[in-house]
């Protein structure tokens, strides 16, 4: 057995963390890698057994006391040996300290529960073409890049357990992403953003304060689009299920939400669909 260790991730090991999803049929977004490392440069971490990389995971810091794990993956000729196990303890120890969330998914959410992680819902992707979505009288949508910054950051502080800022400013800004947000009485109540990826294009977030406003920001996300989608959403929100089933979409497989300790406080029924299920 070679020499194995765990160290933190380069710029270009992000494609190759990338790659690897792919594999795996997870797709994350065209260009989501470069956002994630922003993030948190120092959150992901590589196992390498003698210099190869095979193994990896996002430990991502966020603020002072969430943290989250994402991307947890290990090349499949290498798996049963250990070299997983050790890259999951490796970031865990990052985030030492933290209430740490992920999306488990069904094959590895017993192992999270023996590693003290606590169910709070199912997240349910769906996916499939938009269709018929309209948008509501006396709601303005706009594109995400002519709101103030502050003001878009302060909407997405109510749905996601920490400030985030540099995420959200690539988030929006990262070639041939769709932002847009909803404005009623000149204020924020909606937020969403459309990206391409390999597959099917990504909706997420999905942020509102209603589903007439959901409804109305998916309406915009769906003009001129022939790809189709898919859309990570929550089971705390009946009315986001109800909406995209409505519209066109069909469940196609399920994660759990799942928390170290305390379930964060947010805006649940407000958020018809996580932004991502690799960092939040």
């Amino acid at each position: 057995m070679g020499k194995f260790t765990v160290s933190t991730a380069s710029a270009d090991d992000m494609k190759l963390i990338a790659d690897w999803a792919a594999n795996e049929g997870w797709h994350p977004g065209d260009g989501d890698e470069g956002v994630f490392f922003a993030t948190d440069p120092s959150g992901f971490l590589v196992g390498r057994l003698d210099e190869h990389p095979i193994s990896a995971i996002a430990a991502i810091r966020y603020g002072s006391g969430l943290g989250w794990i994402g991307l947890y993956l290990t090349v499949p000729e290498y798996r049963g040996h250990g070299y997983g196990m050790r890259t999951w303890q490796a970031g865990m120890e990052r985030l030492a300290g933290r209430v740490v969330g992920l999306e488990g998914v069904v094959s590895q959410q017993d192992n999270y529960r023996k590693s003290g992680f606590r169910d709070a819902w199912t997240t349910t992707r769906f996916e499939g073409v938009l269709a018929g979505a309209e948008a509501a009288r006396g709601i303005e949508v706009v594109e995400a890049g002519e709101v103030p910054f502050g003001e878009l950051a302060e909407y997405d502080r109510r749905f996601f357990p920490s400030a985030r800022d540099t995420f959200l400013a690539l988030w929006i800004t990262e070639p041939g992403r769709h932002g847009v947000a909803a404005i009623r009485d000149d204020r924020v109540v909606g937020f969403a953003v459309r990206r391409p990826a390999a597959d099917a294009d990504r909706i997420g977030p999905l942020f509102a304060d209603g589903v007439d406003v959901a409804e109305s920001l998916l309406a915009a996300l769906s003009t001129d689009y022939d790809m189709p989608v898919l859309i990570d959403v929550p089971g705390t929100n009946p009315e986001a299920a109800e909406l995209v089933q409505r519209l066109g979409l069909k469940p196609s497989f399920d994660t759990a939400r799942m928390y170290t300790g305390p379930t964060p406080s947010t805006d649940l029924p407000g958020t018809f669909a996580i932004t991502t299920l690799e960092l939040g």
